[in-house]
């Protein structure tokens, strides 16, 4: 991560999503997880530690398998199910239907979900979100990434007490 780890927060490096899982699992109980990450749905079943070479006749054979689903273990109910669990979903097309898919079949509590096709949305300072529940959805006017951020740890906040 190229970004400086702000004051007060425990920073775990990791570098796959079964490492990812582990870090999460390792930080339970909390009050609220919120999962931001864009992990891979899937990952190379066989690691090569070594180049792959063209003389071994013809290109390799890459065997995928899924990845674990961060956000659907740490959703699901048990005693160390966090009270508040936030999913994002970054989209292309029927932002609130695929995000409200993804609400139920993950099971959280939230999903942030936002139109990447926008422009200035990836790699930009400005976003519109949608925040879905399961009862509502609230659109959320475009605003500074940093302003959207605040106001989501708001209503985190506001949901706690």
């Amino acid at each position: 991560v190229a970004l400086p780890t702000p004051m007060g927060v425990d920073r775990v490096d990791v570098e796959t999503a079964r490492d990812m899982l582990a870090a999460c699992q390792a930080a339970l109980p909390a009050e609220v997880g919120v999962f931001v990450a864009a992990v891979a749905d899937w990952r190379i079943d066989e690691v090569f530690g070594t180049k792959l070479k063209k003389d071994r006749g013809g290109p390799p054979a890459l065997t995928f398998v899924e990845n674990p689903d961060i956000l659907a273990t740490l959703s699901a109910s048990g005693p160390r199910r966090p009270k508040l669990v936030i999913g994002f979903a970054a989209e292309t097309n029927d932002v609130e239907l695929h995000a409200r898919a993804k609400l139920a079949r993950k099971g959280c509590d939230w999903i942030i979900a936002n139109d990447v096709t926008e422009p200035g949305v990836m790699g930009g300072d400005e976003n519109a979100v949608l925040l879905i529940s399961k009862d509502k959805t609230e659109r959320w006017d475009r605003a500074a990434k940093d302003a959207v951020a605040h106001d989501l740890a708001q209503r985190i906040a506001e949901s706690l007490s």
